[in-house]
């Protein structure tokens, strides 16, 4: 049974979707609490009533006292596999409900959200914020708080089950118009300022600062690429989503709005940069996310 167990874990871990860790944890810490649970209330008890009661008990009385120890752990001992589980389940226990309710770690794989966020960057996800979830279903169990706009988020998008991690552009019921790169919500504009244009001497990208509300960020523009302008209110109880880097990035313009009950969390902060095993992690990057 334990055997089967682990090759359970083992394949989840093999097709758990986009690095997404939490199935395994779960089905790892349920495995040391099942192994821990019986040997604790079920085979211990087995275990002292074999080495005190029949032939056992007779034959260690003929031994001196550090021998009869000796013998009664060697007859009646934990086996390795439950003292492990015995020994991880709590810490097991404490990392799944940290990361399931408090902080998840995740790291940026795609260069949608520069210059806010690179590839490489290592970043912390508040899982409280949203409301509390189950690990796995993504259940909701209690009501906390909203996005709100200009949240940078991390979520599944429609028909997708691996982790993005956009910029909240549109709430429920918001009337969103993207006119020659610049964002008007309910009909308001979002004033954009540009910072720089890079490389100096022939210019492709433009730097921009963009007022989203009361959140002031860095956006890309490509002056190579036109996507075309949209318009569109938000449906009840979904997030349109947009990445930093406007002209290179999947977001709800390809895939469409993000249901609420596909939340998992606001990102906040960037604690590491390791973008490969070639390179060095780097902490120069490390602060709060804008």
């Amino acid at each position: 049974m334990v055997l089967a167990l682990w090759l359970v874990w083992l394949a989840s871990v093999v097709l758990i979707k986009d690095g997404d860790f939490a199935l395994a944890l779960v089905m790892l810490t349920l495995l040391a609490g099942v192994i821990a649970g019986l040997d604790r209330f079920v085979f211990q008890k087995a275990r002292e009533a074999f080495v005190s009661a029949g032939n056992v008990a007779v034959y260690i009385t003929y031994f001196v006292k550090q021998e009869q120890d000796s013998l009664k752990n060697e007859f009646g001992g934990t086996l390795p596999i439950a003292e492990n589980a015995r020994s991880f389940f709590p810490v097991l226990l404490v990392v799944l409900v940290l990361r399931s309710f408090v902080v998840e770690p995740f790291q940026i794989p795609s260069a949608s959200m520069v210059p806010s966020l690179e590839v490489g960057d290592y970043i912390l996800v508040n899982k409280f914020n949203y409301g509390l979830r189950l690990p796995v279903t993504g259940t909701k169990l209690m009501e906390v708080g909203e996005p709100k706009r200009g949240d940078v988020m991390v979520f599944f998008p429609p028909g997708d089950s691996r982790y993005f991690i956009k910029r909240v552009v549109g709430l429920p019921g918001d009337k969103l118009q993207y006119i020659n790169k610049k964002l008007y919500v309910n009909g308001k504009l979002m004033p954009q300022t540009l910072v720089a244009e890079v490389p100096p001497l022939q210019p492709v990208t433009q730097v921009i600062r963009e007022q989203l509300g009361d959140v002031a960020h860095l956006i890309h523009h490509d002056k190579r690429i036109y996507r075309g302008d949209f318009e569109t209110t938000v449906a009840p109880g979904h997030y349109f989503m947009m990445g930093d880097n406007r002209d290179n990035s999947s977001d709800s313009r390809v895939w469409g709005e993000v249901p609420e009950e596909n939340i998992v969390g606001q990102a906040f902060a960037i604690w590491m940069h390791w973008r490969s095993f070639s390179e060095l992690p780097s902490f120069d990057r490390v602060g709060r996310i804008r």
